[in-house]
């Protein structure tokens, strides 16, 4: 039992730091992750890296071909429109549910990842950003009682950053995000619920179409939610 628990603990681990090699770019798409090499770099046995791969393939990060393994996961327009499908259903109804609860614990939380999402634009910080952008929009979901959904929500935050991480050195998208995010803030704090879940689903929105723009090589002006 104890062995069993201890793979577990070392896959999560390496499962973690895979996930953001491959978002920072330092496996780009179409590296091969070789379980063998990545035990030695984690010093650990094949087991771990192994179950480690599958939950990356279950994330759609890394794809497992045969006689080839693990392969970092092609940018996919498809994917694009299915990831922020999923984000404009689930999201909003997330908010709707959550919002009328906040309270001003809630808020300040909120307020707290603001700020330090506006250190990160000014520092021009990408790692921290994207992990910003995913708690700022999981802390508006906070009192929603639909735990399965926001599991999804979590993993296709991940996905989604993994996109908008293309054009993180635009200023202008980061500074629409941050203007986008506190208005998102002011129509919960106004508890117009209604006009938020809208504004939150045109946000998200938004992105996907420069996102789509941008990866099908069109012209370079992407939003970032």
């Amino acid at each position: 039992m104890k062995g069993a628990l201890k793979h577990r603990t070392l896959s999560a681990a390496i499962v973690d730091q895979l996930r953001q090699s491959i978002l920072d770019g330092t496996y780009p798409a179409g590296s091969q992750l070789r379980q063998d090499a990545l035990g030695d770099v984690y010093g650990v046995s094949r087991i771990p890296v192994r179950e480690a791969l599958f939950q990356l393939e279950a994330e759609g990060l890394v794809r497992i071909v045969p006689q080839k393994g693990a392969i970092v996961s092609e940018l996919s327009l498809d994917e694009i429109n299915d990831v922020f499908d999923l984000r404009g259903i689930m999201e909003p109804r997330l908010l709707a549910q959550s919002a009328s609860h906040f309270t001003e614990q809630d808020f300040a939380g909120l307020d707290d990842i603001q700020k330090r999402f506006e250190k990160a634009i000014k520092a021009g910080n990408i790692s921290e950003w994207g992990q910003l952008n995913a708690d700022f929009h999981m802390a508006l979901y906070v009192h929603a009682r639909r735990p399965r959904t926001k599991a999804i929500v979590i993993a296709l935050l991940q996905t989604s950053d993994r996109y908008t991480r293309l054009q993180l050195s635009n200023t202008k998208a980061m500074g629409t995000a941050e203007k986008e995010h506190a208005h998102l803030i002011a129509l919960c704090r106004a508890q117009a619920i209604d006009e938020a879940c809208r504004f939150l689903q045109q946000h998200i929105e938004a992105v996907r179409t420069d996102l789509l723009r941008v990866v099908g090589g069109g012209s370079i002006g992407l939003r970032v939610g």
